[in-house]
């Protein structure tokens, strides 16, 4: 069960992280507007507007790991096959911004599936 919470926590940091490109890309535009960054981000483009999409996916996706991760826990389905799920989450999830910034959209959207059907097949095994 630690490592399934201790993979929780690293998912959760995950929009957080992916805040950073996104920092650096408004820094870059004429400095990091604090008292309105939702409109400076608005005017992002090329790499500080993909930087911008991952964070804010990075965030959706946190959603359907999150509730995949409660019910698992909850059903203390803690299985190596649900850790290894996991994993395959945060991994994919990882390069999926990594493909954002880099403008890869193929790719991406491949690991966006991974992530996503790993999610799923945990909420699944929770039922089984």
């Amino acid at each position: 069960m630690n490592t399934l919470i201790l993979l929780t926590f690293i998912g959760a940091l995950l929009p957080y992280f992916s805040k950073i490109p996104v920092a650096i890309a408004m820094h870059r535009n004429g400095g990091y507007d604090n008292c309105h960054p939702r409109q400076q981000q608005a005017q992002l483009t090329g790499f500080g507007a993909r930087a911008l999409a991952a964070h804010q996916n990075a965030f959706e996706a946190l959603i359907i790991f999150g509730i995949a991760m409660s019910t698992a826990m909850a059903t203390n389905t803690t299985s190596q096959e649900v850790v290894y799920l996991a994993i395959a989450h945060i991994i994919a999830r990882i390069f999926y911004s990594a493909m954002y910034y880099l403008n890869i959209n193929i790719v991406r959207s491949i690991l966006w599936g991974v992530a996503t059907i790993s999610s799923f097949a945990i909420i699944w095994l929770s039922m089984t």
